[in-house]
């Protein structure tokens, strides 16, 4: 299987959440994530991909499989050009919720995965990537 090593894949509506999901849970088997790695990316990439929907206007699932020595691992990224985080800080608190998505919020996002970097500013979008080691 010569499957690519890396892709991007629109997350402009609702619908593409669906697929985003999908996507991962494929390629997390690929790697060789646990059952419940595989379900811990799934459900932060479901959260990151319904924010760029609602938040960001639509934007961009970006993937690729790397390597750290022996473990695989899938990084995503999800990018949009939306009105960006007014205050990042205060999106970064446990317990703050716009009150619109899965009840997570970016904290609950940054604790399913191994490695978490948000870059994001009033006028200028948004960027988060997560990493998830086998």
């Amino acid at each position: 299987m010569n499957a690519p090593a890396s892709g991007t894949q629109d997350v402009m509506v609702e619908q593409d959440v669906v697929v985003a999901r999908q996507t991962v849970r494929k390629l997390a088997l690929q790697c060789g994530l646990r059952l419940v790695d595989q379900t811990k990316l799934i459900t932060a990439a479901s959260e990151l991909a319904r924010n760029a929907v609602i938040y960001g206007g639509g934007g961009h699932m970006d993937w690729a499989i790397v390597q750290n020595g022996v473990r695989a691992g899938l990084r995503l990224t999800f990018r949009d050009e939306g009105p960006g985080i007014p205050d990042l800080k205060l999106a970064m608190t446990d317990g703050w919720t716009s009150g619109n998505g899965l009840g997570l919020g970016l904290t609950g996002t940054r604790r399913l995965v191994d490695e978490f970097d948000i870059d994001s500013a009033p006028g200028q979008g948004t960027r988060v990537t997560i990493t998830k080691w086998a």
